[in-house]
């Protein structure tokens, strides 16, 4: 070897070097990082984090959401409409999150605020998933309590670990970014993987047999409650639980007469309740095995619902990167436009345009449900930017889970809407020459609320939308610090 080629080969080696080391680091990196977050918080809360919005919530939601479709279709054959109904019944537990909230809060159980509550939500989740799956031939209203005390379970575990994450945050600021990826991450991923395998799994085992597989997220949860690190408080007064909870009231009857929070309140509530939902109808009529309907499988469906999840990531990172500094107003403007028209998507669909230009059904419901989700996320994304500015100072905690409340009463009201619709046209588990009506009113409904953005205001998300006086914190030496804490913590009680 030459001294010229000596010298290249010396300038390479180190190249090399750097290309495998920067290798090894991308691998180990997030070991590294979650090693981090556990020496700083302690395991049991990563752990917390991971079981509750991975498994429980992301991996269990994407099964039970595909298990609960097929279950309500194949076994207890239910009507499209009346499917409508019960998912409505089954998200009530949702609406009173902040009641959950509060108690995680304020009202600690033989000495502990959170752990009892994992205990609760994990033994809740265990008892109805196991219920519905050793039952042979369930009653229909059983099944349906069963689905109602499943959802509380995994809404009160949500509400828990939320108020621990909030924890955290005030007591370690410099890592509360961390928590929140690990949050996002979580369910991300858990999501994904959950609606990856749920076909195959409902193909495999059937729908009651996934409601048995999710009873073991649930005792995940129950694991949870039994090894979380929290201090003991013996001697907690309870007889300030009935204070803390009317003064919290009257402060929000208070902030809701204010025009300036009411109004954009009635918008979020009519644009999401009239965006009625007949999603059923589409899952009756695309599973159909009737000549010249789709006739997905279950791992169709399971694959075209974790495209969705997709397209909604894609939706937050879209907002994030491009369009959090747009003014209210005008973001408002353009998503439920867009959302208007991307649900003749489903029209184009049911009426086999589609199959006209060449497209295949499979590819296109797939396209459909990805675009459907991510302007979906994009319509929800400045909502709740939104509702975090109209929380007054000292209690931006319980008026935010108050707003979610609002919002998930909206969505239940649009369930139930389209379940009246396609009631009212007719479609059911076999008749389905009604549903592109439906579909076309659904769509029309979506545009309505471009007519009640006057309740919308027209300032940008960096700028205050309440009175000078509610922004200013709250002096009153009746309330310390740590009922303060209490009060935040709830901020991420709703998401």
């Amino acid at each position: 070897m030459d001294e010229e080629e000596n010298i290249q080969f010396n300038r390479e080696v180190p190249e090399e070097k750097k290309r495998k080391k920067g290798f090894r680091n991308f691998v180990w990196t997030p070991f590294y990082w979650f090693k981090m977050l556990s020496d700083e918080m302690h395991w049991s809360f990563v752990l917390g984090v991971v079981v509750v919005y991975g498994i429980n919530q992301g991996l269990g939601g994407g099964l039970g959401r595909v298990g609960t479709e097929y279950y309500m279709k194949d076994v207890q054959k239910v009507q499209p409409s009346e499917a409508q109904v019960y998912g409505g019944i089954t998200s009530i537990p949702w609406i009173v999150k902040p009641l959950w909230g509060l108690l995680t809060d304020v009202v600690p159980i033989l000495g502990y605020r959170r752990r009892p509550y994992f205990v609760l939500a994990g033994f809740l989740g265990v008892i109805s998933t196991l219920f519905i799956s050793l039952h042979k031939e369930l009653n229909l209203v059983f099944a349906v309590l069963s689905l109602t005390a499943g959802s509380a379970a995994v809404a009160i575990a949500d509400v828990t670990i939320d108020a621990c994450v909030a924890q955290n945050s005030i007591s370690h600021p410099s890592l509360a970014a961390d928590m929140q990826s690990l949050c996002g991450l979580s369910s991300s991923i858990g999501a994904l993987v959950g609606f990856s395998i749920s076909g195959f799994l409902v193909h495999l085992i059937g729908p009651k047999g996934v409601f048995g597989l999710l009873s073991i997220p649930a005792g995940l949860v129950l694991l949870v409650g039994v090894v979380l690190s929290e201090p003991h408080m013996p001697n907690f007064a309870y007889r300030q639980v009935n204070r803390k909870f009317l003064d919290a009231s009257k402060a929000m009857y208070t902030t809701l007469k204010c025009p300036d929070v009411w109004r954009p309140c009635l918008y979020m509530y009519l644009s999401l309740a009239l965006s009625l939902s007949i999603h059923e109808g589409m899952f009756y009529w695309y599973t159909d095995s009737k000549e010249g309907r789709p006739s997905f499988s279950q791992e169709a469906v399971g694959f075209i619902f974790s495209i969705g999840s997709v397209g909604s990531l894609f939706g937050v990172l879209l907002y994030q990167n491009i369009l959090k500094d747009y003014p209210f107003h005008d973001l408002l403007f353009w998503t439920q436009l867009l959302f208007g028209v991307s649900g003749m998507l489903d029209l184009i669909l049911v009426l086999r345009i589609n199959l006209e230009f060449g497209i295949p059904d499979y590819f296109f419901a797939v396209i459909d449900e990805g675009v459907s989700q991510m302007i979906g996320r994009l319509k929800w994304m400045p909502l709740l930017v939104l509702s975090t500015k109209l929380c007054p100072s000292g209690i931006e905690g319980t008026f935010f889970a108050l707003l979610m409340a609002i919002d998930n009463i909206g969505i239940l009201s649009s369930t139930w809407g389209g379940g009246i619709l396609l009631h009212i046209l007719k479609v059911t588990r076999t008749q389905f020459d009604n549903l592109w009506l439906a579909i076309l009113i659904r769509s029309i409904l979506r545009v309505f609320p471009l007519c009640l953005l006057f309740l919308v205001p027209r300032s940008d998300p960096n700028s205050t939308i309440l009175p000078t006086e509610m922004l200013k914190t709250k002096d009153d030496a009746e309330i310390v610090e740590s009922e303060n804490i209490e009060l935040v913590s709830l901020i991420n009680n709703t998401l």
